[in-house]
């Protein structure tokens, strides 16, 4: 008589270090709570506050609305400044730090770490850097965009361009070609999909960022709110915030269509 098959554990037991990792992880997340203070008895004082501001915001006013109109064309216009010349920095900075296009593991290193560190700075950080450079207004919020979108679209351009194809390059790499010749005729086309989408989400990403950076003295549509805040005027700044939410859902709305239609 053959013997039944034994049925495998649901799951696997765990390695030692595994297991302790674990434990550490989760004692980690539990004193994050706790040293955050964060307590039912905040929640319960703060749900009938924001229900008497949310009170206080309704119904919205539509005094100055065209001065809102207006704020918010300019804010979405910083936006697209900001965002085309991330675009057209962080395509050349994402060759030098791509794998096998980089002339020089330097200069790949570099590139990356670059990238990485206009990254890793918050907006609000960039945005206060260039106010104290350029003054306030708009010019510290499309620079302030300009940074981030090389952080952000500069490392998927790179991953972009890494995950090309190398048969085509090799095949004109065969022939002679340049390493100029081999970007732009093998590897921009084949990673163009990409570019395009990554575009579009800085596109919207930007859309958001630059309300943030008003609050800081970067222009847009941000001082506009934080001014409706500071006057403790509720009506005007859920009129801000309901056209900002359009904006953000148009452009989003807009960038899907276009991902879809294009790619």
């Amino acid at each position: 008589m053959t013997s039944a098959p034994s049925v495998p554990a649901r799951f696997e037991r765990p390695h030692p270090l595994a297991f302790a990792a674990a434990l550490a992880a989760g004692a980690f997340v539990i004193s994050s709570f706790a040293g955050s203070g964060l307590g039912l008895d905040q929640l319960a004082r703060g749900v009938p506050a924001i229900a008497r501001i949310v009170g206080q915001m309704l119904p919205p006013s539509l005094e100055g609305i065209d001065r809102i109109l207006l704020s918010l064309f300019g804010t979405f216009q910083m936006a697209v400044a900001g965002v085309v010349l991330g675009l057209a920095l962080s395509l050349p900075l994402a060759v030098f730090a791509a794998d096998r296009l980089s002339p020089h593991p330097i200069i790949r290193a570099g590139m990356r770490t670059l990238i990485a560190f206009f990254r890793t700075v918050p907006d609000l950080v960039w945005a206060l850097i260039f106010v104290i450079a350029v003054g306030l207004g708009p010019p510290a919020g499309v620079l302030t965009i300009m940074i981030d979108t090389i952080g952000f679209a500069g490392r998927f351009f790179a991953e972009a361009m890494e995950e090309t194809d190398e048969g085509s390059r090799e095949a004109l790499s065969a022939i002679g070609a340049t390493r100029t010749g081999l970007i732009f005729s093998s590897v921009f086309p084949a990673a163009m999909p990409s570019f395009i989408a990554t575009s579009l989400f800085c596109v919207e990403k930007a859309t958001r960022s630059s309300v943030v950076l008003g609050l800081v003295g970067a222009g847009g549509i941000g001082v506009e709110l934080k001014v409706a805040f500071d006057l403790f005027d509720y009506q005007i700044a859920s009129t801000i915030i309901l056209v900002i939410f359009a904006l953000v859902v148009v452009v989003e709305q807009t960038g899907a269509h276009l991902r879809r239609r294009i790619l």
